[in-house]
């Protein structure tokens, strides 16, 4: 696509030497974190394929890829040392909040039970006056009907 007048200039960069046969993925699973089901798996070295038609990138390029590379593993790293600080913390509140919630049940049944006991003192105290009451209206009526 020349147009008159116009002339293209390209670089050429030179062939990488051929690939070496990728070797076979290894039976073994990747590092996982797991618990209560929940699976994340964290790749100890991601493995980066740039497609360039096997060039040769220049120096700059190389040092800018492996550059990238760095930021990777560091970012992979503290993923899973986030992951494994969250997994702590969620531990340490659940413990917490199962603590929690038996103080307030134990609390709340014990609350009850004061108010069922302070229930069966009142009947009682009531069931006592009710018979003296009963006592009094009977001698207060033999008297009456006696005079």
């Amino acid at each position: 696509m020349e147009d008159k007048g116009v002339q293209l200039t390209r670089k050429r960069l030179k062939p990488a030497p051929a690939p070496a046969p990728a070797p076979a993925p290894s039976p073994s699973p990747s590092p996982s974190l797991e618990d209560n089901g929940a699976t994340c798996e964290i790749l100890e070295k991601p493995e980066v394929e740039i497609e360039t038609n096997h060039l040769v990138a220049s120096e700059e390029m190389e040092l800018h890829i492996s550059h990238i590379l760095e930021k990777m593993d560091n970012f992979t790293h503290l993923v899973s040392e986030l992951l494994e600080s969250g997994k702590t913390i969620f531990k340490e509140l659940s413990n917490e909040f199962e603590e929690r919630m038996i103080t307030i049940h134990k609390e709340q049944i014990e609350k009850w039970q004061d108010e069922i006991k302070q229930l069966r003192l009142l009947d009682a105290s009531n069931e006592d006056a009710h018979a003296l009451l009963h006592n009094a209206r009977f001698l207060l009526q033999n008297a009456h009907i006696e005079s």
